[in-house]
């Protein structure tokens, strides 16, 4: 892997995101974190840069001051429960701000200089996409990612600008424990375990690669079987 190529993560503070930035690090990428709080990762290709990405002014600045990059991944996520009758507006909004508008935000700043013939776009979605018992407003927004990339990957096709959606299954993070989940607990896929944040990166970075160049428009899930 060339180490001038470079890649925007979010969510890099912990779970997925700190696996996807530290499996392409490993990979000889240069990475440019962004989340809230920094990443517990010590290394010289990684360059972190304090944003919220619930707040469009706080991502409109930190974007500012950020070089073009050859990829974005936009893996950072938050889940808030709930089953009819106790739906809250105020969840519903902030999941959409993160996972929808976010995401618009960020591909609409990188996309002018993605580089044609290996620009690539990977968001994190989730299984739940599918839809959920309690996690309706949760699925509504991961389902709202997957027409952007299907969208997004029809305008960018031309350029060779690919744009997919990993989708996991309940993964092994400190979302998975979350006090805001009480009352519904993941469930265990038929593996037998949870998934786990590596795996998630490992496909992720595949999709990066020049190999996964024909590659476009999918969301492609990693739920140890949860979805059969």
């Amino acid at each position: 892997m060339n180490t001038e190529r470079r890649a925007l993560v979010t969510g890099v503070s912990s779970g997925i995101g700190a696996a996807i930035a530290e499996r392409l690090l490993q990979d000889g990428w240069q990475v440019e974190g962004m989340s809230r709080s920094a990443p517990a990762i010590d290394h010289p290709n990684l360059r972190f840069t304090p944003a919220d990405l619930m707040a469009p002014d706080s991502v409109a600045k930190a974007l500012a001051a950020l070089p073009p990059v050859d990829a974005l991944v936009h893996a950072a996520g938050v889940m808030r429960v709930g089953r009819l009758g106790e739906l809250a507006g105020d969840d519903a909004k902030a999941m959409w701000c993160l996972h929808v508008e976010a995401a618009t935000q960020l591909v609409e700043h990188v996309v002018p200089n993605l580089p044609d013939g290996g620009g690539r776009i990977v968001l994190i979605g989730s299984r739940t996409a599918q839809g959920a018992a309690g996690r309706s407003q949760y699925a509504a927004t991961k389902a709202a990612m997957v027409g952007l990339a299907r969208s997004w990957a029809l305008e960018l096709a031309p350029r060779g600008v690919t744009v997919n959606v990993v989708a996991p299954g309940a993964t092994d993070t400190p979302m998975l424990k979350d006090p805001n989940r009480t009352g519904l607990p993941p469930k265990l896929p038929p593996i037998g375990r949870f998934i786990k944040p590596e795996e998630v990166a490992a496909l992720t970075a595949f999709l990066l690669s020049d190999a996964a160049a024909a590659i476009t428009g999918q969301q492609i899930l990693v739920c140890g079987g949860a979805s059969l």
